[in-house]
């Protein structure tokens, strides 16, 4: 009896095959050449290994890096090395290998890309990969793709534009202009301030005006002639020497008889 139930466990374990799904994967089952639709979440799968076996698909972000010479609109040639993000739909995985392959990133991914990537570039100048527009350009790469790889079972997280080597007279052509608008942007900051300068010169002149032009206006012959008044007090209380000169009406003139100022 105990002999029988060795010889099955045995035989079970010899005709038996066990595998583990990693986080990150799921797994189809292939019986006989068929898929099943259903995949296999992570964890430790049994199979029978004469007619069955599990094949792993990742489901993870994965990063493809791709050197490419794209076109410009101006008809150059743009070497470029760009990071495409992208993973598989878990619940579509089965269908990927049965009407793809396990070659699915070449086959799909890589020529969609070389495509969409193109026709992308081709409607933009080669200075506008060194600009702003170099975020709606890996945008557009991005969405011509997805359109195209989705409905396959594939998500275009990002396209990333990491690095792009211009042809060497465009590079020197697009410093010179870079450095022409700092330039100029330097001497449009030095007249701005120029002109806050003269504005400030103006503003104090006319308050110098004014103030000026108020005085004068205050300057009655009653108020002289009080300003006399009180000057001839101080005189009179001042316990220097002083000569005075005056008619009595205008304006008193001091004379220091020591000659001191």
């Amino acid at each position: 009896m105990m002999k029988n139930l060795i010889v099955t466990i045995v035989a079970g374990l010899l005709f038996t095959g066990c595998t583990v799904v990693r986080q990150g994967e799921v797994g189809v089952r292939s019986r006989l050449g068929r898929l099943s639709a259903t995949p296999i979440a992570p964890g430790p799968v049994g199979y029978f290994p004469f007619t069955q076996r599990i094949i792993k698909v990742p489901v993870r972000t994965v990063n493809v890096e791709v050197t490419l010479d794209l076109p410009s609109k101006e008809g150059l040639t743009i070497n470029t090395n760009v990071s495409i993000l992208y993973h598989i739909k878990a619940e579509m995985a089965s269908n990927i290998l049965q009407d793809i392959g396990r070659d699915y990133q070449n086959v799909i991914i890589l020529s969609v890309f070389r495509s969409a990537a193109a026709d992308v570039s081709a409607r933009f100048y080669a200075k506008d990969m060194h600009s702003g527009e170099r975020a709606t350009i890996e945008k557009e790469i991005a969405a011509a793709m997805s359109k195209i790889v989705e409905p396959r079972g594939f998500v275009i997280e990002s396209v990333l534009l990491k690095s792009i080597r211009l042809p060497e007279g465009l590079s020197k052509a697009i410093e010179s202009k870079l450095e022409a608008e700092q330039q100029a942007q330097r001497m449009e900051f030095v007249l701005q301030k120029e002109r806050q300068e003269a504005q400030r010169k103006k503003i104090e002149a006319e308050g110098i005006r004014d103030a000026q032009k108020t005085l004068a206006e205050g300057l009655t012959e009653p108020v002289i002639r009080y300003e006399a008044i009180k000057a001839f007090k101080d005189l009179a209380s001042s316990p220097n020497s002083k000569v005075i000169i005056t008619d009595g009406n205008a304006t008193p003139l001091m004379v220091d008889p020591e000659g001191k100022k």
